[in-house]
């Protein structure tokens, strides 16, 4: 039996909800209450402030692409480099404030999923810091496009669980990580993007809000400007809305979300989840979700683990419905090139995930004038990704 057991907070627009097992219903109660407490404790966000900058290496720094933009002929291109955060990607910024309020709530066990496995690499480092227990449920088909990050994982004392289930993807070990927790309530579900029951969109958007923040002034000191556009990859939508939090309010910067176009607009062949996808409840809350005419949910497929993924975050989708931010996709190969382009015009290598977002802005910098400015948010740095990709170039390691 699913219950709706949220109020008005959790909603964003029509979208949103805590839609979860009965058994689950007490737990997912105290959460909220610790989140709100913690919320308005002041020593809470210092603590999490002074971790920033002495374990994650915040902030992270402004990058102008300066050979990309020129090669490129339009707009300047700038990078929130969240590739350079501890453990390598923006998931450590929501783990470690998550990692506090576990321990504060008094909790010794924590559950995580993951995908491209950056998200269980940065909940594996948090939960060593801070002494405690760690299993990450991750699918067998991205822990063998993963191999990296799960040894990365298990170095630091997680238990990687395995899901040999539907299509060993992100979907499946989020079914894992779930099954898990109603299984031992008195766990803490570190859930790794803006999605599931609430509080966990609000709390992880308020967790990943200082990228945007950052981003915002530091455009201000080195640029004198906000950006004309800033662009980010969108899976579940964690470090999209990580950084769109910082310009929303700003009408005249345009918002990008970058979805994964896969390798065709067929069902099944991509995780385009707003191009075809339908309103429905997946894995706890209500938003786009890509699902057959009977209503079961498609299967997906991107180049990038961290992508494949059949739903969105609430707040995304209201974000869409308003028009206040656009979303599109990128194909696997076009985000192979992009991965490529940055790789030898910058020296930069981005992750697979980020590379999404770098071939979105090398089409649309040439249709802008060069006073205009493009904000990409390089979500994680692609060391992860370079045997799948050596693999799909037919290059020998």
């Amino acid at each position: 039996m699913v219950t709706e057991t949220v109020t008005q907070p959790g909603r964003f627009g029509i979208y949103g909800g805590s839609f979860i097992p009965e058994t689950l219903a007490a737990t997912v109660s105290e959460l909220k209450t610790a989140y709100v407490q913690v919320c308005e404790d002041p020593s809470f966000w210092e603590e999490l402030d002074r971790l920033h900058h002495t374990y994650t290496g915040r902030p992270t720094p402004l990058t102008h692409a300066t050979q990309l933009s020129t090669r490129l002929g339009g707009a300047q291109v700038y990078l929130k480099r969240e590739d350079l955060a501890h453990t390598g990607a923006h998931k450590i910024n929501n783990a470690l404030g998550q990692g506090l309020l576990a321990k504060r709530m008094g909790k010794t066990r924590i559950i995580a999923e993951t995908g491209a496995g950056q998200h269980g690499v940065a909940t594996a480092a948090v939960c060593s810091m801070l002494g405690l227990d760690c299993v990450v449920y991750m699918g067998a088909e991205d822990m063998e496009r993963q191999k990296p990050n799960v040894f990365r994982m298990r170095l630091m004392g997680a238990d990687v669980q395995s899901v040999n289930t539907g299509s060993q993807t992100l979907k499946d070990a989020v079914n894992e990580a779930m099954r898990d927790w109603v299984s031992h309530p008195d766990s803490y579900y570190l859930l790794g993007s803006a999605l599931g029951p609430h509080p966990y969109p609000t709390m992880v958007r308020d967790f990943q809000s200082v990228i945007g923040r950052e981003a915002r002034q530091q455009m201000l000191d080195t640029v004198g400007q906000l950006p004309d556009v800033v662009i980010a990859c969108v899976g579940g939508g964690s470090n999209a809305i990580g950084i769109f939090s910082g310009f929303v309010d700003d009408e005249n910067v345009d918002l990008r979300g970058i979805e994964a176009g896969g390798r065709s607009n067929d069902l099944g062949e991509h995780a385009a989840r707003f191009n075809g996808g339908k309103v429905g409840v997946f894995q706890g809350t209500l938003s786009y979700v890509l699902q057959n005419d009977n209503g079961q949910i498609a299967g997906t497929h991107s180049i990038s683990a961290g992508l494949d993924y059949a739903a969105v975050g609430p707040e995304h989708a209201q974000l869409h419905d308003e028009e206040r931010a656009f979303y599109t996709s990128v194909t696997d190969d076009e985000a192979l090139e992009g991965f490529q382009i940055l790789s030898r015009w910058e020296g930069i290598i981005p992750a697979l995930e980020s590379a999404h977002a770098i071939a979105d802005a090398i089409r649309l910098a040439p249709t802008m004038q060069s006073d205009q400015i493009i904000l990409i948010n390089l979500s994680g740095r692609g060391d992860k990704d370079i045997f799948s990709v050596a693999d799909r170039l037919d290059v020998v390691i």
